[in-house]
């Protein structure tokens, strides 16, 4: 029996609904096996963060590699690397493992607004990870910092996302959730020479915490598997929509997405 398997690294979220614990519960439903690297341990819920505490280096650097000794994992996925010496680290192994399936989330910000990325690590995200990466997803106040610019329309969507690919990035989705305007929510997909738009109906909800860490996960599972970058994508796209559709209306503040949406329901995809 062969069993796809895929790393994340990433920060654990108390709360459940982002973070290692989001990226364990979308790889589980998705037939893949999950692995975890912790970054940092938050206490957070619904309505913030409460508090951020980062692990060692050193703690870090045996998690990987006690996965990759072992376990080979077939993708791996980033999201919070708090700091730019985690980044670095992060990027040393990924070259010393010569893996090739990274998913980057450039995790900046919790859904509260709380900052998750210290500002001197944009620039070692950018220059380390980045030209690393076989996909990036970030959604587009993580695309307007990582850019420089200011993204109010789809042409400067696509104009970032090349910005993106020039930096290294195989392939970079850019999220649609934070356009201000609009019924229906459009992911983009660029790999130096063209555009693919993954569209979604807009769902007017605060439950919406954990939706990058769950759509970048989606996606690593789907290539974990053997699935080109676009069929991941069209998947992620439609995991993270019946998550976000068929609510669990949990906490009182931005509560998580419904994980097990997709299978419940039986989605398909092309």
């Amino acid at each position: 029996m062969t069993v796809s398997r895929a790393l994340t690294i990433a920060g654990s979220d108390s709360g459940g609904g982002a973070g290692i614990q989001a990226d364990l519960k979308t790889f589980q439903e998705l037939g893949v096996f999950g692995m975890t690297a912790i970054t940092a341990v938050t206490a957070q819920n619904t309505i913030g963060v409460q508090g951020v505490y980062p692990l060692s280096i050193e703690a870090l650097k045996t998690q990987i590699d006690s996965v990759a000794e072992d376990l080979a994992p077939n993708a791996i996925k980033t999201g919070m690397l708090f700091n730019a010496e985690m980044i670095q680290l992060v990027a040393e192994r990924i070259r010393h493992y010569n893996w090739e399936n990274i998913i980057v989330d450039p995790v900046m910000v919790a859904k509260g607004g709380q900052s998750l990325l210290q500002e001197e690590a944009v620039e070692a995200l950018i220059t380390a990870l980045l030209p690393l990466a076989k996909v990036i997803t970030p959604n587009i106040p993580e695309a307007e910092v990582l850019t420089g610019m200011k993204i109010e329309t789809f042409e400067q969507k696509k104009d970032a996302a090349k910005k993106l690919y020039d930096l290294g990035a195989t392939f970079v989705t850019i999220k649609g959730g934070h356009d201000p305007n609009g019924e229906v929510v459009i992911d983009l997909l660029y790999d130096g020479q063209g555009f693919d738009t993954f569209e979604g109906i807009r769902k007017e909800t605060k439950h919406t915490h954990g939706t990058g860490c769950t759509f970048a996960a989606a996606i690593t599972a789907e290539i974990s598997k053997g699935k080109s970058v676009r069929e991941a994508v069209s998947t992620a796209k439609a995991f993270i929509q019946a998550a976000i559709e068929d609510q669990l209306g949990i906490g009182g503040g931005h509560g998580p997405t419904n994980h097990w949406a997709f299978k419940k329901n039986n989605i398909t995809t092309v």
